[in-house]
């Protein structure tokens, strides 16, 4: 449950870009108990109309005593009326013992198809995902591109208020936020205001009916994202994620956060 709630708090954390896009480029330190555990490096373009997300993880330290943990994902898709709608999402997780592959396919949201390779063998007791789980949904990379309604301010409530409905391919969850406040932050690569939000974490199925993490973080109430606004694309992505875990205390947040017009991206690449 850990791994798989970082990977969804970093995913958003963010190629080859289209024009008029704005290129994000981040790298996110992990921390558990005040320990560095782990570091991510995302790369995203989002444009008005669509995005693409590649997200690395590794982690460290602490971790490392237990288990080598690597996570690859890529997300693709459209933004459509203010709405996001995946059109891919791949993940491969890796560590000492095995690695897995998820491919999963979607249209505007609804999953077509899911492969996982090799396929989970520990379903015994879990709540079953139905057809309607897996319509009108994101997937944890897709969840952090938030569209933010035209006309509506970046930074403030409009950021923040919504549900998002998360099918990772295997489980099937919703992330409620809620506004907070808002707040000057400065990182290399970006200093400016970011909305704060808290969210709440509601299991829907997929996980197991005596599962004492999805319990925990159902009744958590110490879950934060910070969002920083795009102005091209007019949507938010979250710079800090901190939150309770059965572990502890986890924190991911950036420490370099660039935002880039794609031209301007294009030439410090020649």
């Amino acid at each position: 449950m850990f791994r798989r709630l970082c990977a969804f708090a970093l995913a958003g954390c963010l190629g080859a870009a289209p024009a008029s896009s704005e290129v994000v480029r981040a790298h996110y330190t992990v921390s558990l108990v005040g320990l560095h555990i782990g570091d991510a490096v995302a790369v995203g373009s989002i444009d008005p109309s669509s995005y693409r997300i590649d997200f690395n993880v590794h982690l460290t330290g602490v971790a490392a005593m237990v288990s080598n943990v690597k996570l690859a994902l890529r997300s693709t898709g459209a933004l459509r009326n203010g709405a996001v709608a995946p059109a891919t999402f791949t993940t491969i997780s890796s560590n000492d013992r095995e690695t897995r592959t998820v491919r999963m396919s979607l249209n505007a949201g609804n999953v077509k198809a899911v492969d996982i390779s090799p396929p989970w063998d520990d379903l015994f007791n879990r709540v079953p995902v139905t057809e309607a789980h897996k319509r009108n949904i994101l997937d944890p990379l897709s969840a952090f591109v938030m569209a933010v309604p035209e006309g509506q301010p970046l930074v403030g409530a409009s950021a923040c208020n919504r549900t998002l409905p998360v099918y990772d391919g295997f489980v099937r969850f919703n992330v409620a936020l809620s506004y907070v406040g808002t707040r000057d932050v400065s990182v290399s690569g970006y200093s400016g205001p970011v909305s704060v939000c808290a969210a709440r974490y509601t299991p829907i199925s997929g996980h197991k009916r005596d599962s004492r993490s999805a319990k925990f973080m159902s009744e958590n109430r110490e879950i934060e994202a910070w969002l920083a606004p795009l102005p091209h694309a007019h949507v938010v992505v979250p710079l800090r994620v901190a939150l309770t875990t059965l572990a502890g205390a986890a924190v991911i947040e950036a420490v370099d956060f660039t935002i880039q017009a794609s031209d301007v991206a294009a030439t410090t690449a020649h």
